[in-house]
């Protein structure tokens, strides 16, 4: 079956298998460190209390049998040793048939985590990551060569995501269209890194310039995923120097990361060794027969749930990052389409006075990512995920978002709740917890130069107003 086999792609699938494993490990150790206080047995988005109303079909999981934090534990850190293994090449070291359950595996746990995530867990990462470990489990170890077709389901996939992206901003914020969306974002965007400040204050030309770039990378490039080499590899190469400009910019969690591993299916083998020097390509077998089979039904399969993204693509009500299964197979992707002109935060503050006066002093939480002190220059994290730093962006937005978890996370911080309080970066409260805590809402913006040099300050902020009003345990 020489027509199914593309051994000249044995290096890329190397990287693309490699690279998706190890952002398993980091989104199973991710979920590991941080669900307790999120969705644990006493968080605050119980999963007993979701799945009450939940059937399996509804959210495929295996906490449907059963449930408890112990257990949850042990299905993240099952995952993470599973990941691991196949980061060094154990699902080269066994036969294809003993390889494929190992990455069926990670797809079923970490489907089973996602199903139950709830709002943590509500980003289109999560689908894109389950999307491309289940096209893992067919695109076979290093004992055979890559079969074509799985390698054009990724490339399918990429395509996705990335004309997606590129359809939703066309579509939505008008800066986008004249170019001027980037004055914006990198203050704004919902994490930023530590060179966001130094994007930001590029000149206003320049980012007309990223933005004109990304539309291009976005809008024109995916469709020579599917032409001819070298084509095919020039256009991964440009996906990839796309997304390492995003990984740089700013904190998006393993989106840029998981991409630019997509991209590595394009890259053909000889396009590869004429710039770099690398290994001599081994001697593999063909796919046996039964997986020949097996991947074509998967691709008849992807084919048929490929209408409803399609569809969604095409139309001028495009949908951002929505899955049409309960599985998380064959999405529709897209991010951004509209941009925040102005930074918002949510502050929280605690005191330990017994009555409140004028005179009472707030002591503030920091957290990990988010902003919070302007003198804090913002941290690298992804592709780790700081779940509750995200959705307090999306909290200061609209408090819509933060309506069914906010009191909760306030709650326990009266409590001094450890679990809760391992999700901070500070807590201004470490030998007894405060009586009263409280949320402010700030508008922050980036320094300018000047003020950088004069205050040593990355931010500057301007308090708006109450956003939760103190509340104590009584």
């Amino acid at each position: 079956m020489e027509w199914f086999s593309a051994p000249g792609y044995w290096l890329g699938r190397l990287v693309l298998e490699r690279g998706v494993a190890a952002i398993y490990l980091t989104a199973f150790v991710a979920s590991a460190l941080q669900f307790r206080a999120l969705i644990g047995e006493h968080g605050m988005l119980p999963v007993p209390g979701y799945l009450a109303g939940k059937s399996f079909w509804r959210a495929p999981s295996v906490f449907h049998f059963h449930y408890s934090d112990r257990l949850f534990a042990g299905v993240c850190w099952s995952g993470a040793v599973l990941a691991a293994a196949i980061v060094v090449g154990a699902a080269d070291w066994v036969p294809l048939w003993a390889a494929m359950p190992m990455w069926l595996t990670l797809w079923v746990l970490y489907l089973s985590i996602v199903n139950v995530g709830q709002l943590w867990y509500g980003f289109g990462w999560e689908s894109l990551l389950l999307e491309t470990g289940f096209l893992m489990i067919f695109l076979g170890n290093g004992r055979v060569a890559p079969p074509i077709l799985t390698l054009w389901l990724v490339r399918w996939l990429l395509f996705r995501v990335e004309f997606g992206a590129g359809l939703i901003k066309m579509r939505g914020d008008p800066c986008w269209r004249d170019l001027t969306c980037l004055y914006y974002h990198h203050e704004t965007q919902p994490m930023p890194g530590p060179l966001s400040w130094f994007f930001h204050r590029m000149p206003k030309p320049l980012h007309r310039i990223e933005v004109a770039g990304n539309h291009f990378a976005q809008l024109v490039v995916p469709f020579g995923l599917f032409a001819p080499q070298p084509i095919a590899s020039i256009a991964a190469l440009i996906i990839i120097t796309t997304q390492l400009w995003l990984v740089l910019s700013g904190n998006f969690s393993w989106l840029n990361w998981l991409t630019i591993m997509l991209a590595f299916s394009a890259l053909g083998g000889s396009f590869v060794a004429s710039l770099v020097t690398t290994p001599m390509p081994p001697t593999l077998a063909g796919p046996p027969t039964w997986f020949a089979g097996i991947v074509i039904v998967l691709a008849a399969a992807v084919l048929f749930l490929s209408y409803w993204p399609t569809r969604n693509m095409l139309s001028p009500g495009q949908r951002m990052n929505m899955s049409f299964n309960p599985f998380h197979l064959v999405n529709t992707y897209g991010a951004f389409g509209s941009i925040c002109r102005t930074r918002r935060e949510v502050v929280i503050e605690g005191t330990q006075d017994t009555e409140l006066t004028g005179q009472t002093v707030w002591q503030e939480y920091e957290f990990k990512g988010k902003p919070g002190s302007v003198h804090r220059l913002p941290r690298q994290w992804a592709p780790y995920h700081l779940r509750l730093d995200w959705l307090m962006w999306f909290a200061a937005i609209s408090p819509g978002y933060g309506l069914p978890w906010m009191t909760p996370l306030l709650t326990r911080l009266l409590r001094n709740d450890p679990p809760t309080l391992r999700l901070l970066r500070h807590n201004p409260f470490p030998d007894s917890p405060p009586r009263f805590v409280r949320a402010q809402l700030y508008q922050y913006r980036f320094t300018t130069p000047q003020e950088l040099r004069r205050d040593r300050a990355w931010w500057h902020r301007q308090l708006i107003g109450r956003y939760v009003a103190p509340i104590s345990l009584r």
